[in-house]
């Protein structure tokens, strides 16, 4: 059960998320990703929750609540697309002529 949490200031810390998510149950586990070239924050956070219950109650709560100065996006997480992005593999060899 994995809670996705949008449009997060850059100032939010993983244990800042945490503590917003503990208030509604036990939070098993917070990521935070950050952008692979800058090191920097990319604006937003998964939550695990232990409870389903919780995770709802949770997203009901906090969906478009103004936290640390921005109207944050609180829903379930989707399951990662583990396709290329739309880009081709071969480059578009098949497009060229040869």
């Amino acid at each position: 059960m994995t809670i996705f949490i949008g449009n997060l200031s850059f100032d939010a810390e993983p244990e800042d998320v945490t503590n917003v998510f503990s208030s509604y149950g036990e939070v098993k586990n917070c990521k935070m990703p950050l952008d692979r070239e800058t090191g920097r924050k990319r604006g937003f956070a998964f939550v695990e929750m232990a409870n389903q219950a919780d995770e709802q109650s949770a997203i009901d709560d906090l969906q478009d609540v103004e936290w640390m100065g921005r109207n944050i996006r609180v829903n379930k997480a989707q399951p990662r697309n583990n396709s290329s992005g739309g880009r081709r593999s071969d480059h578009g060899a098949s497009d060229r002529k040869r």
